[in-house]
């Protein structure tokens, strides 16, 4: 790690600006799952514990440049007076007007200030430069630990990093080390699970691990169009037309490499998404007429799982199912219990399929819940993250 990390500067009587990833599920104006707010509590806890005066700023949601009270921090704010009952906790109006600046001119040692939703302002999107150093003009030392956004070059993953002195949270040192350490060096066998719906999100990180793992798994969505492209029927089914001459490469690739590939030899069909009453499984790998495809069929269980027994290391982003249906989450749920079974390193990165593991109560027999999807994505890719990269390297 030859970035600057926390531990590498001084924050004592300092107000240091943390960018968090705070994006968590609300539903009915209660937060569903806190994890990506309990797994920033060490960055924060230790720049209390070091004499910091702490400002976070985060997005939730999609405002688009809006303020829009369904999207408002202050339920955040709630959850972090409660997880830091020996800390004064307040929360601006704004995130960077006249309510942000004076709170945050006025904080003190050991006091934790959380800015309004960064998004209500579309110059954060945007990296503006006035923004930035808006920003910046609060604080005096910067530091990123939102993994979950770090593949992003917004203001407040990027721009702020350049004026400030700056370094990276635990948060994100830990995923980093977890992460690459793993694709860089893996024990092998080394499996490699990806759903999802469309094949162009994951080109690049299919092409990538071709070069790597031993075993690629594809389902969700974007099998239907490896599928179609070996002139097998999809029905109704998830198909990305643009690119199967692309799956088609892709399969020859692992054909050349010498990686076993598996695609799901059946399915559960259903004739519409919603109807969670009619559906059957396939005999073989095709559609029918009229019917979509939503899980992976029982004979793709017993292949899929069979692949992991024998692994050693396994990366899995994308679930293989319509798995927010119970009756349409067979697959998805089979996958993640026989990484419970896993004598090696299991490594969910992020999004659908970390939802999955932590619903189904798996999640602490798993070696590391990813919290960015799409940044875990970046990384398996073997993709340099631009909220990493503009920080500042240990001299």
């Amino acid at each position: 790690m030859d970035k600057r990390t926390i531990n590498d500067i001084d924050v004592y009587d300092k107000k240091v600006l943390v960018r968090v990833d705070f994006n968590v599920p609300v539903i009915k104006g209660k937060i569903t799952d806190d994890n990506r707010i309990v797994e920033a509590l060490p960055t924060i806890n230790y720049l209390l514990e070091k004499g910091a005066a702490v400002i976070l700023m985060s997005h939730l949601g999609r405002p688009e440049g809006k303020v829009d009270p369904k999207y408002s921090l202050a339920v955040v704010s709630k959850r972090l007076k409660e997880l830091l009952p020996n800390n004064k906790v307040i929360m601006a109006k704004d995130v960077v007007g006249e309510d942000a600046k004076a709170k945050a001119a006025n904080l003190k040692m050991g006091e934790v200030l959380l800015l309004e939703n960064l998004r209500y302002d579309a110059r954060e999107e945007e990296n503006d430069k006035d923004f930035c150093k808006l920003l910046a003009d609060m604080a005096e030392v910067y530091v990123n630990d939102a993994f979950g956004t770090a593949h992003r070059k917004h203001a407040s993953t990027y721009g702020v990093a350049k004026l400030l002195p700056n370094a990276i949270g635990f948060l994100i040192q830990k995923e980093l080390e977890i992460i690459c350490g793993t694709i860089e060096n893996p024990k092998r066998p080394f499996v490699g699970i990806l759903g999802g719906a469309k094949v162009k999100d994951k080109i690049g990180i299919i092409d990538s691990l071709l070069n790597t793992v031993d075993t690629l798994i594809i389902g969700g969505g974007m099998a239907y169009t490896f599928l179609h492209a070996q002139g097998y029927a999809i029905g109704n089914s998830l198909f990305d037309e643009t690119n199967v001459e692309e799956a088609k490469k892709l399969m020859k690739k692992a054909e050349e490499k010498g990686v076993n590939f598996l695609l799901p030899v059946d399915f559960v069909e259903t004739p519409d998404f919603n109807d969670v009453i009619n559906y059957r499984n396939t005999k073989d790998q095709n559609i029918s007429e009229g019917y979509e495809g939503v899980d992976i069929g029982k004979k793709s269980v017993k292949l899929f799982t069979k692949a992991i027994k024998k692994a050693k290391t396994v990366i899995w982003n994308g679930p293989v199912g319509v798995f927010e249906k119970k009756e349409f989450a067979v697959g998805t749920y089979a996958i993640a219990k026989k990484l419970t079974k896993v004598k090696g390193t299991t490594i969910i990165g992020g999004g659908d399929s970390a939802s999955a593991v932590i619903n189904m109560g798996l999640a602490h027999k798993m070696t590391h819940i990813s919290t960015g999807g799409g940044a875990s994505l970046k990384l398996f890719e073997g993709k340099i993250l631009p909220g990493v990269d503009v920080i500042d390297n240990i001299n």
